[in-house]
């Protein structure tokens, strides 16, 4: 098994090699990987693995943009991606959600390590972490209490559905990420450092 040194790490080889650039995917994923360009400025490697197969890519695209309209914030739906990425132990994801935590959703440093723990030092964000957390490490088998202490938070029906919704997205990354050995295109972040 061939590994490679990065970042002071020992990585495994990707073993789903993501293609180098838009032009080498295959043709039905090269608009949606462009749009992905627009928008982020760059093609991460996530990105280019799922082209592979352009009716994935199409797939969860769709679903991220659709959940973006949703009514929870995206610093939340951030916390609650650290959070499913630390129980899965996807150092792809935990990388990437720390880099868009911090960048994007402007989180601190504090906040992440308590997302990390199936947490969130913010009282109704706190709920939907803690709940998001129980929903992935039990896979979606919650006890009565779960569902009444994320409900007194002040979270409705839908919004319960949208954070199922980000775990199970969340998970399908993860699972994707740790299958392939992505290579990691942001700063490094452990999950075995927690």
């Amino acid at each position: 098994m061939a590994i490679r040194a990065c970042s002071e790490r020992i990585f495994q080889m990707p073993r789903i090699s993501a293609p180098a650039t838009v032009a080498d995917a295959p043709a039905a994923a090269q608009p949606l990987l462009e749009a992905v360009n627009r928008q982020l400025g760059v093609v991460p490697n996530l990105f280019r693995t799922v082209a592979l197969s352009p009716a994935a890519l199409e797939g969860y695209l769709g679903m991220m943009g659709a959940l973006s309209k949703g009514t929870l914030p995206a610093a939340t739906r951030e916390r609650i991606a650290l959070a499913v990425a630390q129980i899965n132990g996807c150092d792809y994801c935990l990388s990437a959600h720390t880099y868009l935590g911090k960048t994007v959703a402007k989180l601190d440093d504090a906040e992440m390590t308590a997302n990390r723990h199936g947490a969130s030092n913010d009282p109704k964000a706190d709920a939907a972490v803690r709940f998001g957390a129980t929903v992935a490490r039990n896979r979606g088998h919650i006890a009565d209490n779960d569902m009444a202490s994320v409900r007194a938070a002040g979270y409705d029906d839908a919004q319960i559905i949208e954070i199922v919704q980000h775990v199970a997205l969340n998970a399908w990354t993860n699972y994707l990420n740790s299958v392939a050995s992505t290579e990691i295109d942001f700063p490094v972040v452990s999950a075995a450092a927690a």
